[in-house]
């Protein structure tokens, strides 16, 4: 695979922002640790050296999967470059990725979905779950059904595997082992689930949830389902065991929240959403306890904020944002040093 090495130039580029910047006091010294293009998800390796992230850029039309190291050096392209990508994640040896990819349905990316349907999601039925090494040597396919496999996460201390499928023919909660056995479906109510971790010690999840409460939401969501399209604008999370039971709903904004991670303790969620302005595409980041309660807003950009996680040692905080971008499409990886 072509290794695609960003200037050497660009760690000498990373920024402070200014000491004005609108964050929560449990926040400080934001870092940028990318610069130009659109910039997505990230991920650490569990010894906290690495990072991986799904970025458009390099003359990709769509997500392929990068990494860097911590600090933001040597960003490189670790995926096919073909299809679409999404959910990249190390293993617990801190030496393979697992993401998903389109690419063996085709090296184009996907067409995108049918906005005159209003704003959807597309969950393409060529997504499946690849094991690769962490420079980009695809080992194993890890799901093989027709149909919608990603959104996978992986706890380093369980080695246990959580992402969506439609396998069971919805859009449901599945576990994994790293090496793609054992898979068992975890939730079964109808509707959306994904987006899901494992708490640090592997014991609970959290996850987004979009459950329809009507008839006619219910015919709506299956209906675009036969599709390959979902609607992202009215999720909800939910915290259960990691085996699904107990299942609770935590948040009732009606707007979309996504994104959520425990905190280093396990005793709070982060997570993103557009509560102050719902319906809208400003994410900010918010801290809630695990039953809902005493949810604090940690930023206030006024941008696009999301897809936080901390660093294996609890010290820091990456999020992807568009704050200082320079462009409609340009969303960026920071950091921040987190303080309890």
């Amino acid at each position: 695979m072509r290794k695609i090495l960003l200037s050497v130039a660009l760690a000498s580029a990373l920024v402070a922002a200014q000491d004005s910047a609108p964050l929560s006091p449990h926040f400080s010294n934001l870092q940028a640790l990318t610069s130009g293009g659109s910039n997505g998800e990230s991920y650490w390796s569990p010894d906290g050296k690495r990072i991986i992230f799904q970025s458009t850029r390099d003359g990709h039309t769509c997500d392929q999967q990068y990494v860097m190291n911590a600090d933001g050096s040597n960003q490189h392209l670790v995926s096919t470059g073909k299809g679409v990508t999404t959910c990249g994640y190390f293993t617990s040896d801190n030496k393979h990725i697992i993401y998903a990819s389109t690419h063996e349905g085709g090296d184009s990316c996907p067409a995108p979905p049918d906005r005159s349907k209003g704003y959807v999601w597309s969950v393409y039925d060529t997504f499946d779950i690849y094991l690769a090494t962490d420079e980009g040597k695809i080992i194993k396919k890890l799901t093989d059904t027709k149909g919608y496999d990603a959104e996978a996460t992986v706890n380093a201390k369980t080695k246990k595997v959580i992402y969506t499928s439609t396998a069971g023919g919805d859009l449901d909660l599945w576990t994994m082992n790293e090496d793609g056995g054992g898979k068992k479906q975890i939730t079964h109510s109808e509707g959306y689930d994904g987006g899901a971790v494992f708490s640090h010690d592997g014991k609970k999840m959290v996850w987004r949830a979009y459950h329809p409460d009507t008839p006619e939401k219910m015919a709506t969501y299956r209906s675009l389902l036969k599709e390959n399209l979902t609607q992202p604008m009215k999720m909800e999370l939910f915290v259960a065991n990691a085996d699904g039971s107990e299942a609770k709903q935590i948040t009732q904004y009606g707007c979309a929240s996504f994104a959520p991670t425990f905190t280093p303790d396990d005793k709070k969620i982060l997570f993103a959403s557009n509560k102050h302005k719902c319906d809208s595409s400003l994410f900010e980041l918010y801290l809630v306890n695990t039953d809902g309660s005493n949810v604090e807003q940690m930023t206030s950009f006024g941008k696009f904020t999301s897809f936080p996680e901390f660093s294996p040692d609890g010290k820091k905080l990456i999020f992807s944002s568009s704050f200082q971008s320079k462009g409609n499409y340009e969303f960026n990886i920071f950091s921040v040093d987190w303080k309890k």
